[in-house]
C-alpha cells in the first residue's frame, strides 16, 4: 500500500529540479558598450613650384609659381566598441541566485563607424543572444581614474591612493516582445593603497586588485538592482531563500518517517 505512495514521491522531488530549470529565465549578458568622442591634433605643411621658360628669335619668357600651404587644428571623432572585461562578475553572481539561466552573448561583430553597437533590437534579429529568454545590455557612462597623495597627520609618511570608478547604465530586454523589464544605473568601485615616506616617491600601484574590485562592486550592485526591478527573478530569489530556510525541517521530518516503516509493513 505504501510504496506504490513512496514511488511517487520520489518521483516528485527528482522532477522538482528539473522543474525549476525549465522555469528559469534565461539570461544573456553582453559585453559592455562604450562610445567616446577622441580628439586628434593635426598639421599639414606643404609646398610646390613650378617653372617655365621659353625663347623665339624676338623674344625670351620665364615664369615661376610658387605655392605654400600650412593648417594645423584638431579633428573629433567617435570611437565605439566593447569592453570585455567587468562582466564576468554579473555572471557569477546571477547564477549564485540558482534560478537564473546564463546564455553566451555572441561578441559584437565590428562594422564601419560600429553604428549598430548599441542596436539592441537589431542584434537581437541578428542571433548575438540566441537561446536567451532577455538580454541585460549595458553602456559605459563614466569611468574615473584619480591619483590622490594625502599625508598621515603627525607623521612624515604618505598616503598614494589610486581609485577606479566605472558607472553604467543597464536594461534588461526581452527577445520575444523587445520591452524593457529593467532600467537601471550601476557603479563598481576599487583603489589600492600605497604608504611611502615622501611625496612624489615613484608608486607600483596593483592594477590588477583595482579591476577585480571594481568588477565585483559592479557584479554585486548590478545583480542587486535586477532582483528589485525584475519583479519574475525577485520572485524566484525569495522563493530560493524560503526553501533554504526549510529544508533542514523538511528532511528532518521526511527522515523520522522513514524510520518508523518496517519491511513488514511494505508490500
Amino acid at each position: 500500500m505504501l510504496k506504490p505512495v513512496i514511488k511517487t514521491l520520489i518521483a516528485l522531488c527528482l522532477s522538482l529540479p528539473l522543474i525549476a530549470a525549465a522555469a528559469a529565465p534565461k539570461i544573456a549578458v553582453a559585453n559592455l558598450a562604450y562610445e567616446e568622442k577622441v580628439e586628434e591634433y593635426f598639421r599639414v605643411v606643404a609646398a610646390s613650384s613650378k617653372e617655365s621658360f621659353s625663347a623665339g628669335n624676338t623674344h625670351v619668357r620665364a615664369s615661376s609659381n610658387s605655392q605654400y600651404l600650412e593648417v594645423e587644428g584638431t579633428k573629433v571623432r567617435i570611437d565605439r566598441g566593447e569592453l570585455r572585461r567587468f562582466t564576468a562578475d554579473i555572471k557569477g553572481e546571477l547564477l549564485k541566485l540558482r534560478s537564473v539561466q546564463v546564455i553566451e552573448a555572441r561578441g559584437y561583430k565590428p562594422t564601419k563607424d560600429n553604428e549598430k553597437l548599441f542596436d539592441v533590437i537589431a542584434r537581437i534579429k541578428r542571433g548575438d543572444f540566441s537561446g536567451a529568454d532577455y538580454v541585460l545590455f549595458g553602456t559605459v557612462s563614466a569611468i574615473d581614474v584619480q591619483n590622490n597623495a594625502n599625508p598621515v597627520a603627525g607623521t612624515s609618511t604618505v598616503s598614494m591612493v589610486r581609485s577606479m570608478e566605472l558607472v553604467t547604465d543597464f536594461s534588461l530586454v526581452s527577445t520575444k516582445n523587445y520591452s524593457v523589464k529593467a532600467a537601471f544605473s550601476a557603479q563598481g568601485d576599487g583603489s589600492d593603497v600605497k604608504l611611502v615616506g615622501r611625496e612624489g616617491a615613484y608608486v607600483n600601484h596593483h592594477n590588477g586588485k583595482i579591476v577585480t574590485e571594481v568588477s565585483k562592486t559592479l557584479g554585486r550592485n548590478v545583480v542587486e538592482q535586477l532582483t528589485e526591478q525584475f519583479q519574475a527573478l525577485g520572485v524566484m530569489q525569495a522563493a530560493e531563500r524560503q526553501g533554504q530556510e526549510t529544508s533542514p525541517r523538511a528532511s528532518q521530518n521526511v527522515a523520522e518517517e522513514v524510520m518508523v516503516l518496517t519491511p513488514g509493513l511494505v508490500k
